[in-house]
């Protein structure tokens, strides 16, 4: 099981700075820092504050520090880590891992009870991926919809207000880039999207990879001591712009990741796990500067879809506010 797994990983890592969870400390910690840096100019200034990028830095690791609150906790958000594909590209045997995805986890789970397993024990990374990316849209709108009334606004009063909500969400902001940096790169790493997750386990094995548990060296021990800030940087790629939903993003980015299985087991096989092998550390770099480059080009997307968003109660458009067309007060201080 998984929460075996990643106990085990937390067990090697406790002589260690950071747990062996996900990339590590280490790896979640710089794709944060790398995709936030990455920002183009079109997204809000505060973002590309040193502090915030920083803080976003932290709080990518957050939901591996949030491990251990208790076993509800735990057994829910888990597997949110992780999507378990097998060689033929289906979840644990299960419904074959393609867009369209089903439409909510409550249908996800539909389809793998009937082929004898659930999504406690086969991951749900893709909607966690989902999830952060819809969250930060809906954040964003909000935010937009703060400036453009404290700028309108003609009362001092509302005008003071839309200030102080708008600091409290760009600090909502950080917590909700942190958790879709988390995700998007587990999502960059190969034994995150596989049954092949701690070596090779009990399926046919022609070229004899390894059975060893390398999950935690590889992400932590290894990723710290050779995947470096600068090197990521250099091997982000230029911004992509799918032009299509996030839910197909999702299923592509984390197609192209489970491509990178069996070279990553042939690379261990080959040695090129070993110290500072300049093999492996190309691999991890690339891998983690693939979820750098994803996180930066959804948090631009979220960005841009946001501006066809609505929020509040009752519900206001943000290009009317950003118009100066609605005083947003009312819907954002829920006056029912």
């Amino acid at each position: 099981m998984r929460i075996i797994r990643l106990s085990l990983a937390a067990a090697l890592s406790l002589a260690l700075p950071a747990q062996a969870l996900a990339w590590g400390g280490h790896g979640h910690r710089i794709v944060g820092v790398a995709a936030m840096e990455a920002l183009p100019e079109e997204v809000p200034a505060f973002l590309r504050d040193p502090t915030v990028i920083a803080d976003v830095g932290e709080l990518s690791r957050e939901p591996d520090r949030s491990k251990g609150a208790g076993k509800i906790h735990d057994s829910n958000r888990d597997p949110g880590h992780f999507v378990d594909l097998d060689d033929a590209r289906r979840v644990m045997g299960g419904p074959v891992f393609q867009a369209p995805l089903p439409p909510t986890r409550a249908d996800y789970e539909t389809g793998l009870r009937a082929a004898g397993t659930d999504s406690w024990k086969a991951g749900y990374l893709q909607y966690s991926i989902v999830e952060e990316y819809q969250q930060l849209t809906l954040d964003f709108a909000y935010w937009r919809v703060l400036k453009a009334a404290e700028k309108h606004a003609a009362d001092p009063g509302r005008r003071a207000w839309f200030a102080e909500d708008r600091a409290r969400r760009e600090a909502l902001l950080k917590r909700t880039l942190g958790y879709l940096s988390h995700f998007v790169a587990d999502g960059s790493q190969p034994l995150h999207v596989s049954v092949h997750y701690n070596g090779w386990g009990d399926y046919p094995n022609p070229k004899g990879y390894t059975t060893a548990r390398i999950h935690g060296p590889f992400e932590s021990e290894f990723t710290r001591a050779n995947v470096t800030l600068p090197g990521l940087k250099a091997q982000m790629r230029p911004f992509e712009s799918c032009g299509c939903p996030v839910e197909e993003r999702t299923v592509d980015y984390i197609l192209t990741t489970f491509e990178q299985i069996e070279p990553l087991y042939a690379l261990e096989k080959a040695g090129g796990l070993e110290a500072a092998d300049p093999r492996g550390v190309a691999f991890a770099t690339e891998r983690a500067a693939a979820g750098a480059s994803e996180l930066r080009d959804l948090i631009v997307e979220a960005w841009r879809d946001s501006a066809d968003s609505q929020v509040g109660w009752k519900p206001v458009k943000v290009s009317d506010v950003e118009a100066g067309r609605v005083d947003p007060f009312d819907a954002l201080y829920s006056v029912d």
